[in-house]
């Protein structure tokens, strides 16, 4: 089976941030993501990794608003300072919990003006942190309408043109299906780009353990293709978070 991480932004919601880390090790997970851990002082956040025997695989860069709605800034036009003080921070609690990768979130905005920006930035940052590994992913628009980065091609042409080899994909199962109706084959075309996996049922973003997308036949192939990196929960549970772990777990042999 893959390395599993859990998503504390999403899961174990029935406790306070801090404790939520400590609840996830008890679970069965050795790793964590974190969607926007700026509300939480780094140091606090480190001690509960710690202490919780945890690895961080993932962090989002801010949004200026996330309750509002804000979903980052890099391809916002002539706001290029505010992402890049935006990254800073970013790179701050990077250096505090050791992140595996850092999403570099596109922001809501089109055309032209927004691409050239997104890559202007995206190119900044490469060079900014070189020995940090960045991501972007595609995020569907049923979901979130506006969102830049809504295409898997968009993204392999973004990621052809900067080529720097500290930027790669963030591949969301649970998008690719919305976006393509065919997770498989956006993976097969795709995949090779992806240094962070993110999973949830294609119906309503739930546990991945049932629905339209073979999670089971996914993660063995993940484990035949010889995938290292980590596949995070990101979903919403459907009742306790404990209850609905059954994924993460070897399905059991089938009777000879």
């Amino acid at each position: 089976m893959p390395n599993f991480a859990a998503n504390l932004t999403l899961l174990f919601t029935e406790l306070p941030l801090l404790e939520r880390f400590d609840a996830a090790r008890q679970a069965g997970f050795t790793a964590v993501e974190l969607l926007i851990p700026y509300d939480a002082p780094a140091p606090d956040l480190a001690h509960a990794l710690k202490n919780a025997n945890l690895h961080l695989a993932l962090i989002n860069t801010p949004a200026p608003n996330w309750a509002a709605g804000d979903r980052g800034l890099a391809a916002l036009p002539d706001l290029q300072q505010e992402f890049q003080t935006s990254f800073e921070t970013a790179l701050h609690y990077a250096a505090q919990l050791n992140p595996d990768h850092i999403h570099i979130m596109a922001g809501l905005a089109k055309g032209p003006t927004a691409h050239a920006t997104f890559v202007q930035n995206l190119r900044w940052a490469t060079q900014r942190a070189p020995n940090h590994s960045l991501l972007i992913e595609p995020i569907n628009p049923i979901d979130l309408p506006g969102y830049f980065l809504n295409d898997f091609d968009q993204a392999a042409a973004i990621l052809d043109t900067i080529d720097a080899p500290n930027l790669a994909l963030q591949f969301d199962a649970y998008h690719a299906h919305k976006i393509t109706g065919d997770m498989p084959a956006t993976w097969a075309k795709h995949g090779h780009r992806a240094r962070h996996i993110q999973v949830a049922s294609a119906e309503g973003r739930h546990e991945p353990s049932k629905g339209a997308i073979d999670y089971q036949a996914f993660f063995a192939q993940l484990d035949a293709q010889g995938y290292a990196g980590h596949v995070s929960g990101e979903y919403f549970p459907a009742a306790r978070t404990e209850d609905g772990l059954d994924w993460i777990k070897s399905p059991a042999p089938k009777p000879s």
